[in-house]
């Protein structure tokens, strides 16, 4: 497996031992093995947390975190190919830790992390259970654990060392550093702010669907066309137009200007049976970004830690049923950290975002 930078350069070649985790049972071999992982408005808020204190962001990487598990239950593997004892060829290995594979090995990792940065005295959200802080008088610490990569900062850059020190004398880390890249994000922090872009992953989409050489759209769609269910219309192939809706969703982590017409508002809605006139909109749709693919967000430290929501409905504008579609908006001061669009006069998940800020994380006294 190779391990790529911001800039799709390949750092380093991984190779791991894993388990044959296909072949457990639920029920017999296995139980619970969610392990939470944070949200990406949590990062953005983070982002703009960092912004309203002005401090810089670092990042961490565990190697191998998984194998930093341990377990509660009787696992037996078979010995590996080439490392098989030669005195007892027959013998099985019972495993003290997890192993890559195995179904609970994410859940064993992250029990095991949380119960460590807890006990040096880290206090966890009690909303975002990914979410830790520690707090004294004025100074403040905060981290965002995704899997194996953390997020860091503080008012105070002894307690960023002290917590790179507790880290890595717990574990093997990796990747200590200025936060710079992030779940495919790419952050830039400078003295004025933070901007996060995507533009790597950007023209690779558009690569991908090969319009690198179409013409550059200045919106990403009509502002006079409403598209319909088009029965008429001939049928495209829908892994195609399914591959191209997913591939533009996962690139409005930082585009909030595509996210209404890729998402639930218009173009995702025909999955089911798309037509030639809804393929036509969404390879619109990718060549505005094929124009626009180094835009982002940018976090200003220009900022202040209101926390304020904005949101608006149309009326009855679906062509098909007639429903109306919502959608809405929150900003940290005066920075964007959360956004929705939704076919239903509904806001609910985004009102547990803003209750997520503003309640049981903390968020709140932090700012």
């Amino acid at each position: 497996m190779n391990k790529s930078d911001e800039k799709g350069n390949i750092v380093r070649n991984k190779a791991r031992l894993v388990a044959q985790g296909y072949s457990q049972i639920e029920g017999i071999d296995f139980e619970e093995t969610f392990a939470p992982v944070a949200r990406l408005e949590s990062i953005r808020l983070l982002l703009s947390i960092s912004c309203v204190h002005k401090f810089k962001l670092h990042q961490m990487d565990v190697k191998s975190a998984f194998l930093n598990g341990f377990l509660q239950e009787k696992v037996f593997v078979e010995q590996p190919k080439g490392f098989v004892d030669a005195h007892h060829p027959n013998h099985v290995y019972r495993l003290k830790k997890a192993l890559y594979g195995l179904k609970w090995a994410p859940r064993a990792w992250y029990e095991r992390l949380t119960q460590f940065v807890v006990d040096n005295n880290y206090t966890r959200g009690s909303v975002d259970k990914t979410l830790f802080i520690k707090k004294d008088n004025d100074e403040l610490f905060i981290a965002q654990i995704y899997v194996d990569d953390i997020v860091f900062g503080s008012t105070n850059n002894t307690k960023v060392q002290q917590f790179i020190d507790v880290m890595s004398h717990e574990f093997e880390m990796s990747l200590v550093g200025e936060l710079s890249y992030f779940l495919g994000l790419q952050i830039r922090q400078m003295d004025d702010g933070i901007f996060i872009t995507q533009a790597k992953y950007a023209k690779n989409l558009v690569k991908k669907f090969g319009l690198e050489k179409a013409k550059h759209c200045d919106t990403p769609m009509s502002t006079t066309l409403k598209l319909s269910k088009d029965a008429s219309g001939k049928s495209v192939e829908q892994t195609l137009y399914r591959g191209m809706i997913g591939s533009l969703l996962y690139l409005t982590a930082s585009r909030p200007d595509i996210s209404f017409s890729v998402g639930v508002g218009v173009y995702a809605r025909y999955q089911a049976d798309p037509k030639e006139s809804h393929l036509s909109s969404v390879k619109r749709i990718i060549r505005y970004v094929n124009g626009t693919s180094n835009y982002g967000i940018w976090y200003s430290f220009d900022t202040n830690p209101s926390l304020v929501g904005y949101s608006d409905a149309d009326w009855a504008g679906n062509c098909d049923d007639r429903k109306s579609t919502s959608g809405g908006c929150f900003f940290l001061g005066n920075n964007l950290v959360s956004w929705f669009c939704k076919k239903q006069n509904l806001i609910s998940l985004s009102m547990a975002e803003a209750e997520y800020i503003a309640a049981g994380s903390g968020c709140t006294q932090l700012l």
